[in-house]
Formats: C-alpha cells, sequence, structure tokens
C-alpha cells in the first residue's frame, strides 16, 4: 500500500513536492488555505473587472524572473505537459533583452542582459560598456567593488559560511568609505531590489554569491540570463501544473488551512485543518511535509515538536521584510524597455516589468477587452519616507496615497517621452496587492512577508528534515544550495525534503536532482588554495596589496641601495600578484588548523 503524504501549503514549495512524490508512488493530499494554489508566485484576479465573458485582469503578488542559475525550477517546468509542447511549460518562458536603470529623467541608461547574436546587438553591447561610465562611481571605487567581488569568487565555500555569513554587505564592500554614487548603485540599490533587504543587514555570504551567480549569467554563452513567463502565471503555469498532479491522483484540499500540529513521541500523528466556513476535522498521514512560509510555521510549532527538535525553535528568530506588487493596467502600452527596469534612485526601491510584450495573447481576453498593457511594479522598500507624502508604504494612509507615490516615484525617474506611460487617462485599473491590508491603526499589515537572509541567519535555518520522524520542511527558509527567498529555494528545498522520505523509507526509487550553485572552473585552483589556508587558521590573501580607495596608501619601499633603508630580512612575495595572476604558497610555521564542520 502507498505510503501517505500530506503536505501543508500549495505554493511552490508544496506543489513541487506533490510532484516529486507522485512520481515516485507516493498517495498525496495538499492543504493549501486560500482558494487558489501557487502561493506567491499565483496570479491574483482584479475583482470584478471581467465583462462579457471575460476573466477578470491578472494581477500578481510580484512579477515572476527566472534567471539563468535557476536549475530546479526549470527542470521541473519542463515536465509539466502544455499543450503539446516539447518541453511542456518550461517552453512559456522567453528572454527579455534589455535592462532600464532609471536614475532621472536626464539618465536612463539602458544595458544588454542577453548574448549578442546580430551586428546590430553586438553594436549594443559595447554601446552598454561605455553606458555604465555614465553612473559616475569614481573608477577606483569600482576597482574596489569588482576586487571585493573576485575575493568572493576566489574563496573557498567554507570560508564564505565561516566568515562571510557574518559579515554585513555594507561593510564587506566598505560602503561608509565610498563616494554616494557607490552607496546608491552598489550598495542600497542591488541589495534592495534583488532581496529587499538593507544591505546593512544582508548577509555577504548570500548578496555576494547571488550577485556572482546573475553576473555568470548575463555573460554565459550557455543560459538566457533575464527569462519571463508569456503570460499570467496561474494560466501558463500554475493552472497547468495543477491539473497535471490531479491527474497523478494528488488530491488538493483548498480553503484548508493548518491550525494545529499534533507531536507525540517524537512523530506528528495528525493535523487539525480549518475550512473557510470554520470547519475544524484531523488529517492522518504516514508522513508530513511543511511548505507553509517561516512566519506560518513559527505560529504552528508547540511544545511538543520544540521538545522533539529543539533546532526548530532557531527559526523565531528569522526576519522577514516586505516585497509586494503593484500593477497598473494601461489603456496603450508604452514597454519601458525589453526587459527590467530598476528605478534605483527612488526611496522605495521600485522595480518594474512592461508584461504585455511577452504575452502573445496580450490582454485582451481579460477586463472589458480594452486593456493594452500591464506595467506591473514590485515595492520592496516599505520603511523608508517617499517623495510625494512623505511618509513610508508602510505608513500610508491609504492604498490610493501607495499609488499617487508609486506614480510620483516613477515619472520623477523617466525620461519625458516615456513618462507618459502613466498619464492618468492612460491608467485604466491599478491595483496594490491585497495582502497589504489597509488603513490600520498601526500602519500597514503585509499578510506574506518574504524572508531576508540576514548576517548571521544561516544557523537559525533548519535543514529540510528535521529530527521528528515523520515531518520535513519543503520552504523557501530551508537550508539550500539557492540560500534565497525566491521559486528556485522553495523548489529546492521541496526536492531535499523528498530526497529525506525517500532516504527513511528505504525506498529504492531515484532521488531528485539537486544541483550546487555554478563556480567558474577556472578559479577552482584559487578556491583550492584557499581551502588550505583556511583549514591552517589563515586569512583570504589572494588580493592582500588591495586598499580601499580612501585608505591611506603605504609609504613607497626604499630603494635596494638606499641608505636609510632599516636592515632586516626581505618579505616574502605576496600570495597572489595582481598583474601577473601568479601563485606562491607560503611557508606557515606552527598554524592551527581549524576544519571546515567546526565553523
Amino acid at each position: 500500500m502507498s505510503k501517505r503524504v500530506v503536505i501543508l501549503g500549495g505554493g511552490v514549495g508544496g506543489l513541487t513536492a506533490a510532484h516529486e512524490l507522485t512520481e515516485r508512488g507516493f498517495a498525496v493530499e495538499v492543504h493549501e488555505a486560500k482558494a487558489i494554489p501557487g502561493g506567491k508566485a499565483r496570479t491574483i484576479y482584479v475583482p470584478e473587472t471581467g465583462k462579457d465573458g471575460r476573466p477578470d485582469l491578472p494581477g500578481e503578488h510580484g512579477f515572476r524572473f527566472f534567471p539563468g542559475f535557476y536549475k530546479h525550477l526549470p527542470d521541473t517546468l519542463r515536465r509539466i505537459p502544455y499543450r503539446g509542447q516539447k518541453n511542456g511549460v518550461y517552453d512559456n518562458l522567453v528572454q527579455a533583452s534589455t535592462y532600464l536603470m532609471a536614475i532621472s529623467p536626464e539618465k536612463n541608461l539602458e544595458f544588454l542582459v542577453k548574448r549578442p547574436e546580430s551586428f546590430l546587438e553586438w553594436k549594443e553591447a559595447l554601446t552598454t560598456l561605455w553606458s555604465g561610465l555614465e553612473l559616475d562611481i569614481p573608477s577606483a571605487e569600482l576597482a574596489y567593488f569588482v576586487e571585493r567581488l573576485l575575493v568572493i569568487m576566489t574563496s573557498c565555500p567554507e570560508r564564505r559560511l565561516a566568515e562571510y555569513e557574518k559579515t554585513a554587505w555594507w561593510d564587506f564592500i566598505d560602503a561608509d568609505a565610498m563616494s554616494d554614487q557607490y552607496r546608491l548603485y552598489l550598495a542600497t540599490g542591488l541589495t534592495r531590489s534583488l532581496v529587499a533587504m538593507k544591505s546593512e543587514e544582508g548577509s555577504t555570504r548570500t548578496v555576494g554569491d547571488i550577485l556572482i551567480q546573475l553576473l555568470l549569467g548575463v555573460y554565459s554563452p550557455d543560459e538566457d540570463f533575464d527569462r519571463v513567463l508569456n503570460g499570467p502565471t496561474t494560466e501558463v503555469w500554475i493552472g497547468p501544473w495543477v491539473a497535471y498532479l490531479k491527474s497523478c491522483g494528488v488530491v488538493f484540499h483548498l480553503g484548508s488551512a493548518a491550525t494545529e500540529i499534533t507531536c507525540l513521541g517524537g512523530r506528528i500523528t495528525h493535523v487539525t485543518v480549518t475550512a473557510a466556513d470554520g470547519a475544524t476535522r484531523a488529517v492522518e498521514g504516514d508522513y508530513y511535509i511543511s511548505a507553509l512560509p517561516v512566519e506560518r510555521l513559527q505560529l504552528l510549532l508547540n511544545a511538543g515538536m520544540r521538545r522533539a527538535d529543539p533546532s526548530l525553535g532557531l527559526i523565531d528568530n528569522l526576519r522577514v521584510a516586505w516585497m509586494n506588487g503593484f500593477q497598473f493596467f494601461l489603456r496603450e502600452d508604452q514597454p519601458l524597455v525589453n526587459g527590467h527596469a530598476n528605478f534605483v534612485s527612488q526611496p522605495w526601491a521600485l522595480t518594474s516589468i512592461s508584461q504585455a510584450q511577452f504575452w502573445p495573447a496580450g490582454l485582451g481576453g481579460h477586463g472589458d477587452g480594452t486593456v493594452k498593457g500591464c506595467l506591473s511594479i514590485d515595492i520592496s522598500d516599505w520603511e523608508t519616507s517617499g517623495v510625494l507624502f512623505r511618509r513610508s508604504a508602510r505608513d500610508a494612509v491609504s492604498r490610493e496615497e501607495i499609488k499617487k507615490e508609486v506614480v510620483a516615484q516613477i515619472i520623477g525617474s523617466l525620461r519625458p517621452d516615456l513618462a507618459t506611460i502613466l498619464d492618468e487617462a492612460n491608467i485604466h485599473t491599478w491595483f496594490l496587492d491585497p495582502d497589504i491590508v489597509l488603513p490600520n491603526p498601526s500602519g500597514a499589515m503585509n499578510l506574506e512577508p518574504l524572508l531576508i537572509n540576514t548576517a548571521g541567519s544561516w544557523q537559525y535555518r533548519p535543514e529540510a528534515a528535521t529530527a521528528i520522524s515523520n515531518f520535513f520542511l519543503a520552504a523557501d527558509f530551508v537550508r539550500t544550495h539557492t540560500d534565497l527567498a525566491t521559486m528556485e529555494g522553495a523548489n529546492e528545498a521541496a526536492r531535499r525534503a523528498v530526497n529525506a522520505i525517500l532516504a527513511r523509507t528505504a525506498s529504492t526509487e531515484e532521488p531528485c536532482a539537486i544541483w550546487p550553485l555554478h563556480e567558474p572552473l577556472i578559479l577552482l585552483p584559487l578556491r583550492e588554495y584557499d581551502l588550505l589556508r583556511f583549514k591552517l587558521g589563515l586569512p583570504h590573501t589572494s588580493f592582500e596589496t588591495a586598499h580601499r580607495p580612501s585608505a591611506p596608501r603605504p609609504p613607497p619601499e626604499a630603494p635596494p641601495n638606499d641608505p636609510t633603508a632599516e636592515d632586516g630580512p626581505d618579505e616574502p612575495p605576496p600570495p597572489l600578484s595582481r598583474g601577473r595572476h601568479t601563485t606562491t604558497i607560503p611557508v606557515v610555521e606552527a598554524a592551527k588548523c581549524v576544519p571546515p564542520e567546526q565553523c
């Protein structure tokens, strides 16, 4: 008889776990609190906008982005059938080509983010290199930032976890000592738009690793860096996925929220679920997977679970932030760029994408049939005061205030010919993520925040397999190679949970594939050398001759025949010559060996 697995949560993690389990012969049921599955990835339809049989306009928690370094999620997409397409839902991904950095009406910079395939694209790529100089970051500071990235790329994973995990990105790149432009673009701008965290708090290990993956994706000849879906998420991905899982026997219970988990004798005996009408019932299974976000699981952890696995209690130390979506549905479409736009100088850390250009069916089949464009925006900073009302988004008194503030910030960044996109006459409908609850006596409330990787937070994150013999985790806060609260992270976590169940059941089924982050092979010798130094308790020295641009320069060395030079032994050469890239391994005496597992 098939083992029965109860999955709590129908987001990307829960659906992935159901997918992997049902294909390996397990009986699976999924309990999702909302009326539709998909979690943060689902389409959130704008109520009462559909006319004459058309569905409502497709809003969303935030736009979808599939960078080239994603491996787990694309593998799953290829295994979801879709209208006879060879690669299933994966063939619904399309490549965006250009990235817009909207700084001010006078400065809108575009960067090619795809492999050049024609003379014109090569011309655009080379022009992009020149455009980057317009950021006005002093060349010495830019060189220093590049060296900081190279330090990460040439550091062994053990050092990254032991040292960089505990270091804030702001400190690692010496932002305090740099120019305003350096702080704006390379410290604040990168982290706010990427992972919705402050650079003063974000883990260098996480931010550095992900930035490197994104950079490798831009310059890789084998990957598409910036991919988006060719239609509303639920229609071209989540809906077909759920349909496929149902055809495989997965049972879905929507509007079924887990409200209590009972743990006795080191095992989960049952889960109490509550329906939308308030009715409760006990659900039993052989194994249980929580695919709930961290803030939901924190509420469900009880004394029995904490006794059975004390490490679960550490998730109370994890923090969340807000990164929520806002959509403008437009009467006339005017794509800002063929890809994502970053309004880097604006206080609310806005990013956007003009979606209709990527949707072959357009938006005419939704709403009243007159909508032609959708500018989908992510608001990543809800704490900083805006430019119009001088209040943070979190302190806004109404949804209308947030709308007006978003319009002001976007128009304040775009060149005049693009700013007309948000003329009031062109806005058909606007939609703010309903997870933002306003008004609220103590400010806005967010029903679906996002985990952030603060410095030192890895120690609080659990593995997919818990010490409770039949309880597993498949959410984006689980320890994974991806190490970021993303769809990819949730997918990888689910695969790890399924593999743990296979191990505990001594199953002969093939484990789920798991991929590490890509590391440039050409730098492997330097990472291995750094591992040697790490085990000897020595610091990373590949670029020890580098100095902050603002740091005092050492006095020039005295010539060999200078009579004022002090006598003494010759200094050994640095381990790595910056100019020639030659490695010298120094002799180390009485060095202490520190096993990586102790760090």
